[in-house]
């Protein structure tokens, strides 16, 4: 593997791509310290310091903002508006006619829905960055904290931080974009990577520093090794099902009869799912922040549901990893349309006639491989809370959804580097 790094950088135009990728990198982290104006940046670490952590929901985002968010920078919102405002524009293309026929119309059509995901990621990131502005200002990103994280009262200073927020989620857009377009592909997935894997280093010294730190740090990394394990292994599983070309003649010249397959990954729909499940489960411990404490709906809410280590915050929690699960995957991946398509180039599937029959065999396959598939993102979701639970670790530094983005990424990543050194006839990662 050092090797094909090694003649990775050897290879001018491919080492240009991975400096250029590592230079956008480096500026993302440093927008992630830089402080948005209006802030005070002392009382801000001394909040950060003071405080047990954020909800769940702000939790969220500051995982995906790389810590930027409880630091107040401008790049404090991260990926996660352009990550919402893609799955809207996904989902909507089953409510909207519109957008499915330009998803159909190839990449002219699938350049229109990227610019509406565009758009959609600057209004989002608007009422976002007042959201946190909001919280920031009235104290309750902070709860514990008693100093003022933003001295000025003027609305100027308000507006100004939404606009540089704002602008920086525009930025960060874009920096993924040239990573797609001059660096080595993939750009917002890498960008993601960077943020949650910077987190890491500081989660574990946390661990070690703690009360029987060695002992804790040694479990922690032999689970997180473990799922690991089980990620790279289930994310490369996938069920290969037998498509059979018929011959047709096209002129002089004879066509098909070749032999391929359909790829089903068990996880079709990825860490959405687990992302999906975790935004709905804060939703009631934010809400209550803004209740009467005193009030019994706040209580029930405070101590049944909003703590992760609550039975049922856990058990809704699996529920909705599945059920997110099988929507994500009947909304990405239509039998109907495949079959279609199949049947239009002479394909079938051995055993199964053309058309209508082969849609339901498709959709008879896809039900029964997303059941495993939900229920491995739940244990890979679970395990790491568990294990902090049972560590009495109280703040958790990181969870499954960050191990399963940051392999997911990983993996990711090295097929494409791979990919291009092939190209060259090098020898790949993976030999």
């Amino acid at each position: 593997m050092l090797s094909a790094f090694a003649r990775a950088f050897r290879t001018p135009d491919l080492r240009r791509k991975l400096l250029f990728t590592i230079g956008i990198m480096i500026v993302f982290r440093v927008g992630s310290f830089l402080p948005t104006p209006g802030v005070d940046y002392t009382n801000v670490q001394t909040c950060v310091d003071q405080s047990q952590g954020a909800n769940d929901l702000l939790g969220l985002v500051n995982l995906f903002s790389g810590g930027a968010l409880l630091q107040l920078a401008v790049f404090a919102l991260g990926i996660m508006p352009y990550i919402t405002a893609s799955i809207i524009v996904q989902l909507l293309r089953v409510v909207i006619p519109r957008f499915e026929a330009l998803h159909q119309e190839g990449q002219s059509g699938t350049a229109k829905l990227t610019q509406y995901t565009r758009y959609l990621t600057i209004g989002l990131a608007i009422l976002q960055s007042t959201t946190i502005v909001t919280i920031a200002k009235n104290g309750s990103l902070f709860p514990s904290c008693t100093v003022d994280v933003i001295p000025s009262n003027s609305i100027w200073t308000v507006i100004i931080m939404v606009i540089a927020m704002t602008a920086g989620t525009a930025l960060i857009m874009w920096l993924g974009e040239l990573i797609t377009e001059r660096g080595i592909g993939n750009g917002m997935s890498l960008l993601i990577f960077t943020q949650i894997a910077a987190k890491f280093p500081t989660a574990m010294w946390s661990i070690a520093g703690g009360e029987n730190g060695a002992s804790k740090f040694i479990i922690v990394m032999a689970v997180i090794i473990l799922v690991i394990g089980l990620v790279v292994f289930v994310e490369q599983s996938q069920r290969r099902v037998p498509v059979q070309y018929a011959k047709r003649m096209v002129g002089r010249r004879m066509y098909g009869g070749s032999s391929t397959y359909i790829p089903i990954k068990i996880n079709m729909a990825g860490v959405i799912p687990v992302i999906f499940a975790s935004s709905i489960l804060a939703v009631p411990g934010l809400i209550a922040q803004f209740g009467d404490a005193r009030s019994g709906w706040v209580q029930w809410i405070s101590t049944y549901l909003a703590p992760s280590s609550a039975p049922l915050h856990i058990a809704s929690y699996v529920a909705l990893i599945i059920f997110f699960a099988y929507f994500y995957t009947a909304i990405t991946f239509n039998p109907d349309e495949v079959a279609d398509n199949m049947k239009k180039y002479g394909g079938f599937i051995p055993g199964i006639r053309a058309g209508r029959p082969t849609a339901e065999y498709l959709d008879f396959v896809i039900s029964r491989i997303t059941a495993p598939g939900s229920v491995y993102l739940a244990l890979v979701a679970l395990i790491p809370v568990v294990t902090f639970i049972m560590l009495n670790v109280q703040n958790v530094p990181f969870g499954g959804t960050s191990i399963l983005i940051v392999v997911g990424v990983g993996m990711e990543t090295v097929k494409q580097i791979e990919a291009q050194l092939q190209q060259r006839h090098y020898e790949g990662f993976l030999r």
